[in-house]
């Protein structure tokens, strides 16, 4: 049996080891700093407007490899929320 494979989704794993699919929307970058803005995977298109978006900033580890961060400032988070529905809205 195959699955439809999409580059678009990715395996994030929360603080209690759940893994969950998320599908990559956009790299936003503001202020000199990468974000990624992701939506639950599988969510019908008639429930676009009621997804939670989660965003995190690409950053690097005590190895210098990218990890991806929740983002503490909530300031700076709504800004990059702002960013990425600007440029959405750009798109249509």
């Amino acid at each position: 049996m195959s699955e439809e494979f999409s580059p678009n989704i990715v395996v994030l794993t929360d603080d209690e080891g759940n893994d969950l699919e998320f599908e990559h929307l956009d790299t936003i970058e503001y202020e000199g700093d990468l974000y990624m803005a992701f939506a639950p995977a599988g969510i019908p298109d008639d429930f676009e407007d009621a997804i939670e978006l989660t965003i995190l900033q690409v950053t690097k580890d005590e190895n210098g490899e990218e990890i991806l961060a929740s983002v503490d400032d909530e300031e700076k988070l709504q800004a990059v929320f702002e960013v990425f529905m600007d440029e959405a809205e750009d798109e249509e």
